[in-house]
């Protein structure tokens, strides 16, 4: 994933897990409390929609069997409630995110990275386990998505339509291609997202491409493709699945001297133009584009203590990658956990969030 500058002005059916709970520290505030949509206080409100539970730093600057852990650009729930989290250097964890903040269990293949057919390391982004427990996994630099197995053997590939390919192959930007990925409820339709546009199409326009599958097959084939408007600056770091058809889309951007700007979004297929046999997507092009609805701008969120090393509009905030959807509570809020990628900076940080988020009607 390339950073892009901003102006400052600028999943499958939910599988019932263990609540995650991250420990944090809460600081002390004299500001009035900010209240929900039903117009109760609450301390932690990032939106009428979101709260932040908490976050966890207890991954950042830590190693496992020799490995750093750091760089985790997906997440997606595993079996036994645990996360798998895949890196841009495609190494594969096992998080348990009920212990530590999220301490790893293990890595799969044995802590190799995960391959292409020719031994070759990927540029993985995204990561959804499939029902049969294999992992999908993009890689952004084709880009591509394969399927592994439980050791990190790749055991199949998916279609992917030339124009998506990166240049001079297709007309896709190098580094921002397949940053997102998830599974519709009933798990028969795959979704990837592309970071940003691709030549010929609006800047502010990109693409989300589906795959369907019948039955249990592990084979996809292509589906429909949906066009979505990006905030100014801003590109698709990650898609997870609400349970209910819709999507949850996290945008992020950075700018120097100021920091990241992280955005989550619900957005709604329904109606939106089938964009696969439209060469140039722009305004003009009269598609119908996917209907979205902000449900929190994650600088807006308590800091909770956090601290930043490197200047943010909020201690909170840094490059936020990774999202998925780990549950539900009792009154049918959904539970996210969401991770950041600290692209090797020692002025960045690996950290966990988690929220609760409530879906704004359709």
């Amino acid at each position: 994933m390339r950073l892009r500058t901003v102006l400052a002005t600028a999943t499958a059916g939910l599988t019932a897990v263990t609540c995650l709970t991250l420990a944090v520290t809460v600081p002390a505030s004299a500001a009035p409390a900010p209240r929900d949509a039903a117009g109760r206080p609450t301390a932690n409100a990032c939106s009428p929609y979101a709260d932040l539970d908490g976050f966890s730093d207890a991954l950042d600057e830590t190693t496992f069997d020799g490995l750093d852990v750091g760089n985790l650009s997906g997440l997606s729930v595993d079996r036994g409630g645990r996360i798998a989290a895949v890196s841009d250097r495609s190494v594969l964890f096992d998080l348990d995110v009920h212990q530590g903040g999220g301490a790893p269990r293990a890595t799969v293949a044995a802590g190799m990275p995960i391959a292409d057919e020719n031994g070759g390391q990927l540029d993985s982004e995204a990561v959804v386990v499939d029902h049969d427990g294999t992992y999908l996994i993009t890689s952004e630099t084709e880009p591509s998505i394969r399927r592994y197995d439980r050791a990190g053997h790749l055991v199949g590939r998916l279609p992917v339509p030339s124009y998506l390919q990166v240049a001079p192959a297709g007309r896709a930007q190098s580094n921002l291609t397949f940053e997102g990925l998830t599974l519709l409820p009933g798990g028969h339709t795959l979704v990837a997202s592309m970071e940003e546009s691709i030549a010929g199409d609006d800047q502010d326009l990109t693409r989300l491409q589906t795959w369907n599958r019948v039955g249990d097959s592990d084979a996809f084939t292509l589906g429909r493709q949906y066009g979505f408007r990006l905030d100014p600056g801003l590109g698709i770091s990650e898609i997870a699945s609400t349970g209910d058809g819709r999507l949850l889309v996290l945008e992020r951007g950075f700018t120097a001297g100021f920091g990241n700007t992280v955005r989550l979004y619900a957005a709604d297929l329904r109606g939106a133009s089938d964009t696969s046999g439209i060469t140039d997507l722009t305004a003009s092009s009269g598609a119908r584009l996917i209907r979205t609805t902000l449900v929190a701008d994650i600088g807006r969120c308590p800091s909770l203590g956090a601290t930043a090393r490197q200047p943010q509009p909020n201690p909170l905030l840094d490059n936020i990658e990774g999202l998925t959807v780990t549950g539900r509570t009792p009154d049918g809020r959904l539970r996210l956990l969401m991770i950041s990628d600290n692209n090797d900076n020692p002025e960045q940080v690996t950290r966990l969030y988690s929220l609760t988020v409530r879906l704004p009607r359709r």
